[in-house]
């Protein structure tokens, strides 16, 4: 099954996470542009159109964030805050995928107001399967929201 081209922003500093992330979005034909951010700093650049991203536009929301929390530079949970407290960019889905087992970091994000929480599984085929259902639901089931959701 072929979807529209939508893009996904992949905050993960994990080279293998990306690779496995990115290759079970492809074996299950979700052909989304996959724009990845190495560090938190990088994916509030790309999100909030500055910097190296400066040519971006609001208008063109990701159309999910799949957000690790341990990250270098400006962690995830503080890049969750900024972007859920900007009317601009409020209404795009984060949903963090995080090896994290700490309650505190799950109360945080929820607080914050991630639209999911995943643990990462460990194992490779539990992984794969963990993201292939993230995506389905994001990407084919979710309705998005309108471009009036990001209006100030």
């Amino acid at each position: 099954m072929i979807q529209e081209v939508n893009e996904i922003l992949l905050v993960e500093d994990n080279p293998k996470d990306v690779k496995l992330t990115v290759h079970a979005f492809r074996e299950e034909n979700l052909l989304n542009i996959i724009q990845v951010a190495r560090d938190g700093e990088e994916a509030l650049d790309f999100l909030f159109c500055r910097g190296p991203f400066a040519s971006r536009s609001f208008e063109n929301p990701p159309r999910l964030v799949i957000l690790d929390l341990k990250l270098p530079k400006v962690g995830g949970l503080e890049v969750l805050r900024e972007v859920k407290s900007d009317p601009r960019t409020r209404a795009i889905p984060i949903v963090v995928l995080t090896s994290s087992v700490e309650e505190s970091d799950l109360v945080r994000g929820y607080n914050l107001g991630v639209n999911a929480y995943i643990q990462k599984p460990v194992d490779f085929d539990s992984f794969r399967q963990t993201v292939k259902l993230l995506g389905l639901f994001w990407l084919v089931v979710n309705q998005p929201p309108p471009p009036e959701a990001f209006k100030p």
